[in-house]
């Protein structure tokens, strides 16, 4: 029914509001000629806290839509409403009993959580876009910005390292060390506590390397991946290495991803007053 004045609904939540604020105007898309009005109380944490809103809601004669997970909360609200004869639907109750009646289990009640999930998941979205447009030493001059940066030679195993420690969360650049050109200015300029430098025994990377060569179909005789040119390749890095001390050196040689990237996030986060 159309009115002049638009009918008010009251959203509820003990925490940011946006579950029954997003389920209510997906019901309202049926309802298109109607006038409404959305209120939304968020953080609403203590029975005493709906009172002046149910107060408010009866006034205007509202419908009180809520997702409120505490079950003293909830349980106000629905004694409020009740005594107020207020109309009103609780997004979340009938919900979790019938899942804590089949799981056999009862819900955390913890005010939240959801929002929680969707930051965690978006804030790995946005490390891994970081990372992917700041590897092998691309977009230099936005190094600042990164959690982590990884040096080291090629195939040192920087990119999929990188790539794994986004997937936890850490916008991740890398590096690349080639012997006799200087890393770039800017790396030098950052908070040195970023910084990670990677090593590995040169036998094994000449392997590594070769198998590169293979899969790309070019000389296995390439310098590349000469063990004297590798050796002389690392004996450089170490060389840049010994320059800035306060870079942690971690030997990636015949290690797995998870344990290399483990290890440097224990060492990063345990530094005095750094913090990601």
């Amino acid at each position: 029914m159309s009115t002049s004045t638009p009918a008010q609904i009251f959203l509820l939540s003990d925490g940011t509001g946006e579950t029954v604020e997003n389920t209510v105007k997906a019901a309202l898309t049926q309802y298109m000629n109607e006038s409404v009005r959305l209120r939304k109380f968020k953080n609403l944490r203590s029975p005493e806290a709906v009172t002046p809103i149910l107060e408010e809601a009866k006034r205007l004669n509202a419908i009180v839509v809520y997702t409120i997970v505490t079950p003293e909360v909830r349980g106000a609200l629905s004694e409020g409403v009740r005594e107020r004869g207020l109309s009103a639907v609780d997004l979340l109750g009938p919900m979790l009993s019938v899942f804590s009646s089949h799981l056999k289990s009862m819900p955390a009640a913890i005010p939240g959580l959801l929002h929680e999930v969707n930051e965690d998941y978006f804030k790995r979205i946005e490390a891994i876009e970081f990372t992917v447009k700041h590897d092998d030493g691309a977009l230099a001059s936005d190094l600042e910005k990164a959690d982590i940066v990884l040096v080291g030679v090629s195939r040192t195993s920087k990119t999929p390292l990188s790539v794994f420690l986004a997937h936890k969360g850490f916008k991740v650049a890398n590096v690349p060390l080639v012997k006799g050109i200087e890393p770039p200015e800017a790396l030098y300029k950052i908070d040195q506590r970023k910084i990670v430098g990677l090593t590995i025994d040169p036998e094994a990377l000449a392997e590594i390397r070769k198998q590169r060569l293979t899969k790309l179909g070019k000389d296995l005789s390439d310098s590349y991946a000469n063990l004297a040119m590798i050796r002389s390749e690392m004996e450089w890095a170490l060389e840049v290495f010994s320059r800035h001390r306060r870079w942690p050196i971690f030997d990636v040689t015949n290690k797995a991803l998870e344990e290399t990237a483990t290890e440097i996030e224990k060492v990063l986060l345990q530094r005095k007053n750094f913090t990601f």
